[in-house]
Formats: C-alpha cells, structure tokens, sequence
C-alpha cells in the first residue's frame, strides 16, 4: 500500500434532533395537556488509533465523513434516537491540527487512544417542558443544536527511538536491513528510499527499539531540492539521531565533511530543537578506505568536525561495527529511560506546604 502521511479530511458531527410539539388526545380526555417528547443527540465523530494501520492512504479519496443526525421528538413523551458515532480509524501517532486556523486538536500516541475531533448538535425540547401552573397548552419547542463541522490536517509522525540521519546513499536503509528484519529498498542510486521505514532492534532478551530511516537530505532541501525535508517530521519523537557519514574516497561528494554541514544546516531550517537533539556520528563504509588509511582518515574527519561527542566506525554492509553500535545505542536509551522516570516521580512527590518550614523555625525557637 502507498504511504501517505498527510491528508486533508472534513469531518461534520450530526445535529441534535428537534422537539416536539404534541398533546395528549384520548378519548374522555378533553384536555390531556402536552406530550411533546425530546430529540436526541446528534453523532460525533472520533478518531482512534490502531497499531496495525502505518498509513493514511485509505483517506486520500474518501476526504468526508458524516455522522448520523439525532432523530426528532415524537407525541407522547417519546424522546428521539440518538445518533451513532462515527469512528474514523488512523495510525498510531497522527496527529490531527484544525486546518483553517492550525491548532493542534490532539496527537494520538497510543494504541486504542481516541481523541474526539466534532462533538454532536444537543438534543432540542419538546413542549412538555415548557409547561406550567400558568401556561397549560404551552407551544413552545426548542430545535436541536448544530453539529460542529470542521476541516482537519492529519499528520503521521512515526514513533521511533532512534532516527537515521544523513545524505542519500550513506548507508541507511542498508544499515536498518542489517540490524533489524525491516527490508528496505537497496540500490547504488540516490533517493533509493522515498518513505520511512521501521525495524525493531533486538540486541538481547527483552532489549529492543524500533529505528526510523527516512529518505536523505540534500543542500537546499528546505527550499524543495530532492524530496525536500517534511520525512523530517518522522525524526520528530527519536530520543537519539544517529547521523551516517559516507568516508569512503569514492563517495557521492568526495568531502564528508561537507555533507554533515549540509545536514545540520537543513535541520535548524526545519527544526531548531530537533537540531540540537542528541545526535552521534556514524562513519560508514569504512570496509571501502584501504586498512593502512582508515584511521589517519577517520581522525581527519573528526578532527575537522571538532566533533567531541560519541563517534562509530561501521560497515553496515558487512555488519562490520555494528552490533556494537547496537549495543551503545540501547545503554544510552536505557540510560534516558531511567532519568525520565525518577523526573517524573520526582515530579510526582507534593511538594512541603510553605508553612512547614516556618513551624519548624518558631518551635526550635
């Protein structure tokens, strides 16, 4: 199935169902009084995320969706049937934004999460709430409210603990192939990949994280160049970038050092906080640099860089170097894991009363 990330629906949410004006007539019974009944409540609409999609393909060409008005009242106190809601189904983690004025409505980051994007009309009155000791034959009916009705933007940001980063053929999806069971296309040609691409990385029992590759970058792809840079929202939930360097001397620029500027200069275009994550240097294709030059040219690389922050030499052709990259990678999560969760407790514990400090003062006194 083609992979679709952004789509443009309109959701409308039923209206509520009007009241009624009726009164009561039997037989003997001259002056029954009103029995007009309530409608019901119109349909909303949620969105709900399911594990097994990975595609909004399926609202490419289905862009409307409408949910069932609620039923009018009727004699006799009946009160209107409600209408059903509608349930749109879309990936774990879309996020939906109100197209017309670009708020953010929700993002849905677990599976079976719904988030309600159109509430329903409310349910109009009938006459036999308006009646009283004063007004016995009231005509008076309130009509039912308006469904919302709005258009919305959604947008699939994958969910991944490490992304890839780095020029076209550095060696991404080949890597991805080698350490996970994902099978990436892998050909000798630029823009290879042109959709993100998820595997799960086990490197032992109950160790596992899932890594994102997506389509690589060139100079000017914030102004459109190549496929441009919005498979950069993929990277936007990565705890760690591992950004992959090709420093073999037949390479598509020949100056490794020039394509990690050109990187980071496409990131802050599109992302400040996503420039400055975490991010480690990943030197591949070393099998390709003749053994007595590999280290004067990986220490040149660096050095020219004033790169200080951790640094790997891999083949991931041959799978040379990374299992222990692999292993690194899931000590530095397991690490971020860990902090994350005692700032959360931490966050958790009440904090003293401002008095208690003072108390404890006065009785020492």
């Amino acid at each position: 199935m083609k992979f679709v990330d952004e789509v443009m629906i309109r959701v409308e949410a039923g209206d509520g169902g009007d009241g009624c004006v009726s009164f009561r007539r039997e037989k003997y019974i001259p002056f029954g009084g009103p029995d007009g009944g309530d409608g019901g409540d119109g349909g909303g609409i949620d969105l709900l995320a399911d594990a097994e999609l990975n595609t909004l393909a399926d609202y490419r060409f289905t862009r409307r969706f409408q949910a069932e008005r609620g039923r009018n009242g009727m004699g006799g106190n009946r009160t209107g049937r409600s209408g059903a809601d509608l349930t749109i189904v879309v990936p774990v983690g879309t996020v939906a934004y109100d197209a017309d004025t670009d708020e953010l409505i929700g993002d849905l980051i677990e599976p079976g999460q719904r988030l309600r994007v159109a509430r329903g009309g409310f349910h109009g009155l009938g006459n036999t709430r308006y009646k009283s000791s004063t007004n016995r034959a009231p005509r008076q009916f309130k009509p039912g409210t308006p469904g919302e009705a709005r258009n919305l933007r959604l947008e699939l940001k994958v969910i991944a603990d490490v992304g890839l980063l780095g020029m076209p053929n550095a060696g991404k999806s080949t890597l991805i192939r080698t350490v996970s069971a994902a099978r990436p296309k892998v050909a000798d040609y630029p823009f290879t990949t042109l959709h993100p691409n998820l595997g799960v990385v086990r490197v032992g029992p109950l160790k596992s994280f899932v890594m994102a590759d997506v389509p690589g970058l060139i100079a000017g792809a914030a102004e459109g160049a190549g496929l441009g840079i919005q498979f950069l929202r993929h990277l936007s939930r990565t705890r760690l970038l591992l950004h992959l360097v090709d420093v073999s001397p037949c390479s598509d620029s020949g100056d490794p050092v020039r394509d990690v500027g050109v990187i980071l200069g496409e990131l802050a275009k599109y992302s400040a906080e996503l420039a400055g994550r975490e991010r480690w240097l990943v030197l591949n294709k070393r099998d390709l640099v003749p053994a007595e030059q590999r280290a004067a040219r990986v220490a040149e690389i660096v050095a020219a860089l004033g790169w200080t922050g951790p640094a790997f030499e891999i083949s991931a052709a041959k799978g040379e170097g990374t299992e222990a990259l692999m292993q690194a990678v899931m000590e530095r999560l397991e690490e971020r894991r860990r902090a994350e969760a005692v700032a959360t407790k931490q966050r958790a514990i009440p904090a003293a009363p401002p008095g208690d400090e003072t108390d404890d003062v006065q009785q020492d006194a």
